[in-house]
């Protein structure tokens, strides 16, 4: 056969693979949401009296510091006494009890005892503030302007706290402070909603239970897990569970013109692993060849060069066929064709630290120590790092992959903390169904998906007690709102409060239809 005839026979392949990528493509069955771009946002008005409520929450700096025992307990006290003060219909109507003196614990009794109950969670503890001094948090009078008709752009918005960090300032259509976000926001949601239908003289069909903990921020040791463990002395098990988790992302992400409502179904574990790396000291006069430190800057660079493997679990699988019909024309040919392609979408989403995230058991060097005088040659140096772990792998996986990376170095290994990956929770359950129903109530345009939650919550402890655990909060947030999470002017809009409270109206009233 000539050459000729030889690359025209490539040529009529490369042209028959083309045409079956492309029809792969157009028929591939990506989920789709046909409501148009720009279709509004439900709108839920919120009281006066429900933002006050909310604001003076903000106001009590229920701070978790890494040792328990340090803790300002008394602005835990007065929070309690603050949120019974608050809501005493909700109060006297529920069924209540501490664990732990601070966790927090609801029941709302329903009608129908064999059903299995259902289970909202929050925290009311917050993270520090930088320079904040505990003996001098606000106290001066409240800017509360919810009518204001001013709503400052976000790009306006100045650097630092435009309001003190306790102050829960309400002006521009926002409330500000430390907590209106994560995880206070969600806590007054929950409420606000039950103390509404209180009002209305509603009863649930089944048992509802809220569980406020104390220091999710910290790991939730004396919280959380407690309150879990309770609930399984108990013999109690849930048909679901709500925590925290993703958002309603504003459009633009990965080039996706529409809002994406994500719905953690797992989340992922983490490992932060200490090294010792020994070599050869003395005076920096005389330095060795390879000294502990140069050892481990070579340690990092072997794993950060050869990391753990990508991988696509099933709830970003689920991801990509929901939210993919809104891609590019790559995107859909690479998710449409995985058969030939995947390591190219592989390596496409390993290339954002957001996708790369999803897709694998990431690594982050944190911390390094060598000597404590610039003039000497550490003979011990010591390497932090921290693993966020896919489900899927483990934390001896982790750990197996370091101690490969370190064959032929002196390398000493302490485990700092650690938590496996949670289990990946069920899509075809009631519990989820009912977070589908309401979003496009609330959110008509967003495409809805299950996710994989990156950050630890709360929620991991719980799997004790129900195999079906959703993490998700039902506001929508830009890039600039999201950044504010942990972080300096953090603020949620009335709207997202308002429909916040919708939200668990939704979920408690129409638990049986789902």
């Amino acid at each position: 056969m000539s050459i000729k005839k030889v690359v025209g026979a490539l040529l009529g392949v490369l042209l028959l693979l083309l045409i079956v990528l492309v029809i792969k493509t157009m028929i591939y069955p990506f989920r789709t949401n046909d409501t148009p771009v720009g279709t509004s946002m439900m709108t839920v008005p919120v009281s006066e009296k429900s933002v006050k409520r909310f604001a003076g929450g903000i106001q009590i700096p229920t701070i978790s510091v890494e040792n328990y025992e340090d803790t300002n307990f008394e602005a835990f006290d007065r929070f309690k006494v603050y949120l019974e003060s608050a809501y005493p219909e909700v109060y006297s109507k529920l069924d209540t009890m501490t664990v732990n003196t601070y966790g927090l614990v609801f029941r709302w009794k329903g009608k129908n005892p064999d059903l299995r109950p259902v289970l909202l969670l929050s925290h009311y503890d917050v993270v520090p503030v930088d320079g904040y001094d505990e003996e001098n948090y606000f106290t001066g009078d409240t800017i509360f302007r919810i009518n204001d008709p001013v709503q400052l752009p976000i790009d306006e918005i100045q650097e630092g706290w435009t309001y003190p960090p306790f102050s829960g300032a309400v002006t521009g259509g926002r409330v500000y402070g430390r907590g209106t976000l994560d995880m206070k926001g969600m806590l007054f949601g929950i409420m606000e909603a039950a103390d509404a239908l209180l009002v209305e003289g509603f009863q649930p069909e089944r048992d509802i239970w809220f569980a406020f903990g104390q220091d999710e921020e910290n790991g939730g040791r004396n919280g959380a897990v407690l309150i879990a463990d309770y609930f399984k002395e108990q013999n109690i098990r849930f048909d679901a569970v709500y925590d925290e988790g993703s958002f309603v992302l504003a459009p633009g992400v990965g080039g996706i013109n529409k809002p994406m409502a994500l719905v953690g179904v797992g989340e992922k574990g983490f490992l932060t692993l200490r090294l010792s790396i020994r070599g050869l000291g003395g005076h920096s006069s005389m330095p060795p060849k390879k000294s502990s430190l140069v050892m481990a800057a070579e340690i990092i660079e072997k794993l950060n060069n050869n990391q753990m493997p990508a991988r696509i679990i099933a709830p970003i699988r689920s991801f990509l066929n929901n939210a993919g019909g809104e891609m590019g024309f790559a995107s859909r040919l690479a998710i449409s064709n995985q058969w030939l392609l995947k390591p190219v979408l592989l390596k496409t989403l390993s290339n954002s630290p957001a996708t790369n995230a999803l897709v694998r058991t990431t690594t982050a060097f944190t911390m390094m120590k060598g000597s404590d005088a610039n003039n000497v040659v550490s003979a011990v140096s010591e390497l932090t790092m921290n693993f966020r772990i896919l489900p899927g792998e483990t934390v001896e996986d982790v750990i197996n992959h370091v101690k490969k990376a370190c064959e032929g170095f002196d390398v000493d290994y302490e485990v700092i903390n650690a938590r496996e990956p949670s289990a990946i929770s069920p899509e075809d359950t009631k519990g989820f169904n009912i977070i589908r129903q309401t979003v496009n109530k609330l959110y008509p345009e967003a495409i809805f998906s299950s996710y994989i939650t990156i950050g630890g919550t709360d929620a991991y402890k719980y799997q004790l007690v129900s195999d079906n655990i959703y993490r998700f909060m039902p506001i929508y947030l830009n890039d600039y709102e999201q950044r504010t999470i942990h972080n300096e002017n953090e603020h949620i809009s009335l709207e997202n409060f308002g429909r916040m409270i919708e939200y668990f109206k939704e979920l408690m009233t129409r638990y049986e239809e789902a």
